[in-house]
């Protein structure tokens, strides 16, 4: 076994540096590689966003083939990394929320530290961050010191040729069961709205709808705006300053809690509040949770809160939806349907790779309202019919993250020595 040799990271690579702020237009402009595009499976171009043409002149951070992109901001993404396979066909640069790495001298092998890097997101999170725990930021002069065990350039170099071809069958095989998932998602949303729009009898007399979102319903079912059915009831702010005031820590759903029709309870956090606060944003059973915001795919996802903890609150980019004329069940159904994610879509405001809605357009959320028996009877067909792909979906999800773990131990395996890669 070749020896390996510990060295940090700023005696390898003569520039480390996050990106430049980008003056943000439409469509057309200069390409601005954002933490979104950042992942080590690949770096998705799909997600760039564009600078202002007129104002290049500042810009430093062009990335060129050979660079390793670092996400540097929040928790979760910071850490996560990429690498420029090949030199972009138009100048393109990163923002200020990802840091180039870059050598002029050749002591390393590019494809060797992002293969090394890729496995070390939840090490470096730990040692070379910096901020509160939502805000957290990697620090430059921590990542630049941060300890590579770097074994000579020609292993470097046969290692990263290994991992190449045997990362890329295990990245087809992902590929495979993602696009699987996305079609059983697929085929369960279009289920649910064909049965919350139509109903269970295909020989039914429609109507016109009116709504965009939707052309036809039976004729005897009705079209009644969320704030007639419902109290939409926002959630409390984090990180606030309380002084000297006596507070509390309570248990409260974040985003990533609320699930398509499910909460995850595997990571409940507390959150700080004042003692008489609890009464205003503590949840009732039978609250329907839907998102304000987040990614696309998680914006107005929704699910019915059971009560097993109590208290437990809801923050602020969390709707908590109390239901008063209308099922929580049929809510939570009809907001997994295509024509509320296009409704949620149209009405929510973009930001970099984040959408959020506002209270009012939740509240004018068209609900389609068949009479009690017949919701009962939707509700009753779908679990049955649904929960077919839930399992399905299940396995798809499982076999994924097997293969992630499987991807993760073999580049492990190879760049610390453990396996035996020939040259």
């Amino acid at each position: 076994m070749i020896q390996r040799c510990p060295i940090k990271l700023k005696y390898i690579a003569n520039y480390i540096s996050r990106g430049d702020a980008p003056t943000y237009v439409e469509n057309v402009g200069v390409p601005v590689v954002n933490q979104g595009c950042v992942w080590s499976s690949e770096l998705n171009f799909s997600k760039v966003r564009y600078h202002d043409p007129k104002d290049v002149e500042r810009i430093k951070s062009w990335i060129h083939k050979g660079d390793i992109l670092i996400n540097s901001t929040g928790t979760g993404t910071l850490g996560r990394v990429s690498i420029v396979d090949k030199e972009p066909t138009i100048p393109t640069f990163v923002d200020g929320h990802v840091t180039i790495v870059r050598d002029a001298l050749g002591r390393y092998y590019p494809k060797f530290l992002f293969h090394y890097l890729s496995i070390q997101q939840n090490i470096v999170t730990a040692i070379c961050s910096e901020g509160a725990t939502n805000q957290i930021e990697l620090s430059q002069s921590k990542f630049g010191s941060f300890t590579i065990n770097l074994p000579p350039i020609s292993e470097q170099r046969a290692i990263a040729n290994y991992l190449d071809r045997e990362t890329a069958k295990i990245d087809t095989l992902i590929s495979a069961r993602e696009r699987l998932l996305d079609l059983l998602t697929e085929k369960r949303r279009a289920l649910i709205t064909h049965a919350v729009t139509r109903g269970l009898n295909p020989d039914v007399c429609l109507q016109n709808s009116s709504f965009e979102f939707f052309k036809y319903i039976p004729e005897h079912w009705e079209v009644i705006n969320l704030k007639f059915l419902t109290e939409v009831r926002t959630g409390v702010t984090k990180g606030r300053n309380f002084g000297n005031r006596e507070t509390v820590l309570v248990p409260y759903f974040r985003v990533a809690n609320v699930q398509d029709g499910y909460l995850d309870l595997s990571d409940i956090a507390k959150i700080e509040v004042l003692p008489e606060e609890i009464s205003s944003f503590k949840l009732e059973k039978g609250d329907v949770l839907m998102n304000e915001g987040g990614d696309a795919d998680k914006l107005g996802r929704g699910a019915v809160w059971d009560g097993s903890i109590d208290p437990c609150l809801h923050q602020n980019h969390v709707f908590a939806v109390r239901c008063h004329n209308i099922e929580p069940e049929w809510l939570t159904t009809v907001i997994g349907s295509h024509y509320a994610k296009a409704y949620f879509e149209s009405r929510s405001k973009q930001s970099t790779n984040l959408a959020s809605i506002s209270t009012t357009n939740i509240k004018e959320l068209p609900i389609v309202v068949p009479p009690p028996e017949e919701r009962k009877a939707i509700i009753e067909y779908l679990k049955e019919a649904t929960s077919k792909l839930d399992r399905l979906c299940s396995v798809a999800t499982s076999t994924i993250e097997l293969l992630h773990e499987r991807r993760t131990a073999l580049i492990t395996a190879a760049v610390t020595g453990q396996i035996s890669v020939t040259m």
